[in-house]
């Protein structure tokens, strides 16, 4: 294949959505996330991300990028006043629903609502789960770090609650996200079904393979 070299200069000449598909890219294919979050007046909100990241197993954390908040951060706006949201995977059966949740709609519509998604409430917890996904979380706010060079925000949160497909659990603790038909997405806008492609023991040095043969 033909190799290009794209310098930091022609990243800049480039029109917006294609520097921006770009560059999205790069990172490889991630999780397709909603979050559900409600404000103080019981107003529902669901987002769809794809920066989720995970940050550690005990405490179980989890990170998400905020964009810089302007007219569209509800999310944002939403999960710092209650401290709490909810994470939930994206499968195929309601991706177009997921996919149409980041359009601009009124801060008075719910895209719960909109995108014909039912939210669930669990007792004493005051986030909305997407009651379609097959695996959700409920996160209690953390940590908000600034990330000054582009005004975007890394957003901490810690694992409270899991909800998922008791059969995608494996007895060591994986999830078998093929069962799920979780979706992943790569771009802005171009989704992915995942496949396994391999199985391996932990990496040890006196595992090493012969990789020369």
């Amino acid at each position: 294949m033909e190799q290009l070299h794209i310098t930091e200069d022609m990243l800049a000449g480039m029109e917006r959505f294609h520097r921006a598909n770009l560059i999205n890219s790069l990172s490889g294919a991630k999780q397709a996330m909603l979050v559900g979050t409600c404000n103080s007046q019981g107003q529902t909100n669901l987002a769809l991300f794809s920066s989720i990241v995970h940050l550690g197993a005990d405490p179980a954390l989890l990170g998400f990028i905020q964009r810089p908040v302007g007219v569209s951060g509800d999310s944002f706006r939403n999960l710092t006043d209650t401290g709490c949201y909810t994470l939930n995977h994206v499968h195929g059966g309601i991706l177009v629903n997921a996919h149409y949740t980041s359009a601009r709609f009124p801060p008075e519509v719910s895209e719960f609502d909109a995108c014909h998604l039912t939210p669930y409430f669990l007792e004493g917890f005051r986030a909305p789960f997407v009651k379609e996904s097959r695996i959700s979380m409920g996160m209690e706010l953390v940590e908000v770090i600034p990330v000054t060079h582009n005004d975007t925000k890394l957003v901490i949160g810690r694992v409270k609650h899991i909800r998922l497909d008791r059969e995608c659990m494996g007895d060591d603790g994986n999830l078998d996200v093929n069962m799920t038909d979780s979706i992943v997405v790569s771009g802005l806008e171009t989704y992915h079904r995942l496949e396994q492609v391999a199985r391996m023991g932990y990496a040890k040095v006196e595992r090493l393979p012969d990789f020369s043969s």
